[in-house]
């Protein structure tokens, strides 16, 4: 029976358990189950649960300071953002801390069309994309008029084919405000799109003067085993943005940009009110802090080179994605595979695509739970 939310508004499909608590990259539920999450809370849980350095950062900043405006310098904002310039691409290195990723791609195309002076009216976003359920975000994102709702949305969108290059100069042009990206699609399914696409990209927005803003909400901060998904495939945008592994389960998206975008904000051209909070920057640091101390990087190449050898087994004919961000092609529908894996106490997550099983695993994930998946992917019906 699917938990009861009687007070909370019915717009979630859940599934049969309920979670009380989380160690590691386990979930313990309510009825005694113990769950392998390869889920991470889409894609949010970076660090497992319950890992002492998260712990420890937010009872000390709780204790210290929980909250303040933007309207006074904090100390801890700027370690925030410096540490999160060493993990960016060089040259990437403005930031301004937000709330969430929709957030920060709706910020981003602020950015791209106050570099268009006015003289820019149309955004061309990638078939597939998914950028977030705010106005501007969710007008990029493919397929939102089955959700939109709002009369209109703020700009002309053009979609344009994945992969494809043919057709980019017509639509790309001068009236182009920004080519909005995600380098690997997650909503999609963990669809890796080609470096020679994501290069034609870049080189037809540096001949028409658009922002090419790579979307890394899903695919950054490491979860594709370097610290940024772009620097994996050799193309360099002029935005990034990201949020979800940021502060490893606390709210908080960023906007990552070149010397040349940050010059077209003023003052009060951007603003957020919970952005660049004390205890989500202080977790912004320790998050980056633990990539690189415990070594995350290298291991997500490792152990995502391990799923890839083991687990097309079963159902899973092939394997998509990078690093942690998985798409393991099946085929039978992937909600069947979902559901037989979560019998078996593993937990994965579905996608847009139904035969696409998304695995978005804590970057701290041991490589004996590989094992563990493909044993059990082999028993799932073929």
């Amino acid at each position: 029976m699917a938990i009861k939310t009687s007070r909370l508004l019915d717009v979630y499909p859940q599934l049969d358990f309920e979670p009380v608590s989380g160690h590691g990259v386990h979930l313990k539920c309510s009825d005694g189950r113990e769950i392998l999450d390869l889920y991470g809370g889409h894609a949010v849980a970076c660090l497992g649960f319950g890992h002492p350095r998260v712990v420890e950062t937010l009872a000390q900043q709780a204790e210290t300071l929980t909250f303040q405006t933007n309207a006074v310098p904090l100390a801890v904002r700027e370690r925030a953002a410096s540490r999160l310039a060493s993990l960016s691409p060089d040259g990437l290195d403005q930031i301004f801390f937000v709330n969430s990723g929709a957030e920060a791609n709706e910020n981003a195309l602020r950015l791209a069309f106050l570099g268009g002076g006015g003289r820019r009216h149309h955004v061309v976003s990638v078939e597939h994309g998914f950028h977030g359920r705010t106005a501007a975000a969710g007008a990029v994102s493919f397929g939102s008029e089955k959700w939109y709702a709002f009369p209109q949305p703020p700009f002309p969108v053009r979609f344009i084919p994945r992969n494809e290059t043919a057709g980019l100069e017509e639509a790309i042009d001068d009236d182009t405000a920004a080519v909005i990206v995600e380098p690997v699609q997650g909503m999609a399914g963990a669809f890796d799109l080609e470096t020679p696409f994501l290069a034609a990209l870049r080189e037809r927005c540096d001949a028409t003067g658009a922002t090419l803003i790579f979307d890394e909400v899903q695919c950054g901060v490491g979860r594709t085993g370097y610290g940024f998904a772009c620097e994996g495939v050799g193309v360099q945008p002029d935005i990034v943005t990201t949020a979800k592994s940021l502060a490893a389960g606390f709210p908080v998206g960023a906007v990552l940009m070149s010397d040349d975008v940050a010059d077209r904000a003023f003052k009060g051209s951007l603003g957020t009110t919970f952005g660049g909070g004390p205890m989500a920057c202080a977790l912004v640091e320790t998050v980056i802090d633990t990539i690189e101390s415990e070594g995350l990087l290298a291991h997500v190449k490792k152990v995502s080179d391990h799923i890839r050898e083991r687990c097309v087994v079963g159902p899973v004919e092939r394997i998509q994605g990078a690093g942690f961000l998985l798409g393991l092609v099946c085929n039978i529908p992937a909600k069947d595979v979902r559901d037989a894996l979560l019998a078996q106490d593993i937990l994965v997550g579905t996608s847009s695509d139904p035969n696409v099983i998304r695995l978005m695993p804590p970057l701290i994930l041991p490589e004996a739970h590989v094992d563990e998946l493909a044993e059990k992917l082999s028993a799932c019906a073929v």
